[in-house]
């Protein structure tokens, strides 16, 4: 390293590198070594007049530029002054420890160590030690780089947050997270595009086995804890194991409109699904799915959130049914009638009937009795009625107590026949309550033809007012000027 152009290449080297003296170094330990001290680690450890004594045996006797920058002196000089700065304590030992297995095994070798700048910035730094041929017996001239791992180190430190936030956001948020491997998928529909099929949806229909394969095709990388809790699950394992019985019944519906969405594309998408429980309850959830970045080519990794609404379904469920349906009785209210009327009135289907119902007395009893005992009453007669009465027929509560009941494609003998159910049911019911029997006046009609609904069910209301009037006659109750509750 005489020449000039091995000094230029020493200085313009991109990798910090030093040429040491450690001759004097090795003279003190081959001292000790005569004095009879066999762990000169121990010994130079042991004492830190020692450690400094080491330093100053330690001779610098050339330096690149990229070493100063490293260890912020300005020159070889001031670098040398201050050894004692840039190691210090455990980073001067561990040094040491190197030098002195240098000197007793005679190879090259490598460590990993920590030191300070003469700034005080913290390095850390693998060192690369060296001793140059010729100069074994005395190691007068052992070369030295360093390679600075703060970058990397710092590096690691970022990613480690980063990877342990991830990792946290996935294992304790509060939506359920899988981790999925979509790639067999990805394979099977571009076969599909490959072999010249366009019209995907069509494909279904005809191959719905196809979206069987699909499901099967999915490989489950991970889930979080909120994906056992959601499903009731004891372990991961458990949920995976019966995969089967939390994607059953309407799920492969819903599959089967993320196959499409994913077949025009739309590689993050979201819906509304059903899955099932391990304990056979219902989860409706929002379902969103999205291919992980970096992926796109073949959905190896993708990650779907299950966010539960079932709360939110089943209290717009109850808004629903509270908007249809009037609660005393659990009959359809007037608001679900009126719109059934016009629904009818639409339909091509007849012929269509209608039973009026008017309870008697009602009036009477919440005078005298009150009205707990009233609602009562009512709730006796939607019993009934829900009883009697099932789809595609409906019976609604349209006044105090008037009711309804419209019967889709029925004639009047099913009118007859449900009359007489009605009136059995009744009669069962009122052998039980006997101490405060139930009295309907019934009339129904059906539609004849040409006749809209409303004309039809005034016809039904003029029989059932004339049953009314038979029956307070027959009890001298009837009072001719009486208001009746609409």
């Amino acid at each position: 390293m005489h020449s000039l152009d091995s000094v230029q290449l020493f200085n313009l080297a991109p990798l910090p590198m030093l040429l040491e003296d450690l001759s004097e170094l090795k003279h003190l330990f081959d001292e000790w070594r005569g004095a009879g001290i066999e762990d000169i680690f121990s010994y130079v450890q042991s004492d830190p007049l020692r450690m400094d004594a080491c330093l100053q045996h330690i001779k610098i006797l050339q330096i690149n530029q990229k070493a100063l920058n490293l260890f912020a002196a300005n020159n070889q000089q001031q670098l040398s002054e201050h050894l004692n700065q840039i190691f210090k304590d455990e980073m001067l030992i561990a040094l040491l420890q190197q030098y002195i297995l240098l000197w007793q095994t005679q190879a090259p070798s490598s460590i990993e160590t920590i030191c300070l700048s003469l700034n005080g910035k913290r390095l850390e730094l693998l060192l690369h030690l060296l001793i140059l041929p010729g100069h074994e017996h005395d190691l007068s001239r052992v070369f030295i780089t360093a390679e600075d791992l703060s970058p990397h180190r710092e590096a690691q430190k970022i990613e480690k947050r980063h990877r342990l936030f991830a990792e946290g956001m996935f294992k304790y948020s509060p939506a359920s997270l899988w981790v999925e491997d979509f790639s067999r998928i990805k394979m099977r529909l571009d076969h599909l595009r490959n072999i010249g099929i366009e019209d995907f949806r069509t494909f279904l229909d005809v191959h719905p086995e196809f979206i069987e394969q699909c499901m099967s095709d999915i490989i489950l990388i991970d889930v979080n804890q909120a994906t056992i809790d959601l499903f009731a699950a004891s372990s991961k394992e458990e949920l995976i194991q019966n995969l089967d019985r939390v994607f059953c019944g309407e799920m492969r519906n819903t599959f089967r409109e993320q196959l499409i969405e994913l077949w025009q594309g739309n590689i993050h998408h979201r819906r509304e699904a059903v899955n099932y429980a391990l304990d056979g309850n219902i989860r409706n959830v929002l379902l969103q799915f999205s291919v992980f970045p970096g992926y796109e080519e073949d959905w190896a990794m993708v990650q779907v959130s299950l966010t539960d609404i079932t709360a939110r379904k089943k209290a717009e469920a109850y808004l629903e049914y509270l908007g249809k349906h009037d609660v005393l009785t659990k009959l359809f209210n007037r608001s679900f009638y009126t719109e059934e009327i016009h629904r009818l009135n639409r339909s091509i289907i007849r012929p269509i009937s209608c039973i009026y119902l008017d309870m008697n007395g009602l009036k009477i009893i919440n005078d005298q009795l009150g009205h707990d005992i009233g609602d009562g009453l009512l709730r006796r007669v939607g019993d009934i009625l829900n009883q009697a009465i099932s789809a595609p027929h409906t019976v609604s509560r349209i006044g105090g107590d008037e009711f309804v009941i419209l019967m889709l494609g029925a004639n009047e003998q099913v009118v007859e026949t449900t009359i007489q159910t009605i009136n059995e049911l009744f009669h069962i019911d009122n052998q039980y309550y006997s101490s405060l029997p139930i009295h309907m006046a019934i009339g129904y009609a059906t539609s004849e033809e040409n006749e809209n609904i409303e004309h039809m069910i005034k016809r039904a209301d003029h029989k059932m007012y004339e049953d009314k009037q038979r029956y307070y006659q027959e009890k001298e109750l009837f009072e001719p000027k009486k208001d009746r509750e609409i």
